[in-house]
């Protein structure tokens, strides 16, 4: 009889790695960060356990949207009160907060429960070049 491998939560190695996204198209970027996130590139992906890689995320203000989406696509938040619906067009949403459009994309993409809020918090994504996490020895993930 084959036994079904099941990865456990303590025995987890993680690794870091670096994205530089400038000039990628934000859809197909979060989609891979996702993967990479899961943990779905390694032969050792469990649905149920948190296997993934943590990924630090640059230049992500250089970030490209496809076609008229720039000035077509509105980020939309809401407030219990009525008439308070609130519409940001990605425009002015890249222009100011570039990295906070990223953490959308890519939370969009992971499971939408406490495992993927879990997977959610190894993402760090910043503005510039430059990162605060040279200790943890980042390799350089190439993205298709």
């Amino acid at each position: 009889m084959i036994k079904t491998f099941m990865a456990k939560k303590e025995a987890v190695e993680r690794k870091w790695y670096v994205v530089d996204a400038s000039g990628l198209t934000l859809g197909r970027l979060a989609s891979q960060v996702a993967s990479v996130l899961r943990g779905k590139n390694k032969p050792t992906f469990t649905p149920h356990v948190d296997t993934g890689d943590f990924v630090i995320v640059l230049n992500c203000d250089k970030v490209v949207l496809t076609g008229k989406k720039l000035d077509q696509k509105l980020y939309v938040r809401r407030s219990p009160r009525p008439g308070h619906l609130k519409e940001t067009k990605y425009s002015k949403l890249m222009a100011e907060r570039a990295d906070f459009a990223v953490m959308k994309a890519v939370k969009g993409m992971l499971p939408h429960n406490s495992l993927g809020r879990q997977m959610l918090k190894k993402l760090r994504v910043y503005k510039g070049a430059e990162h605060k996490h040279e200790a943890q020895q980042p390799q350089v993930l190439v993205l298709n």
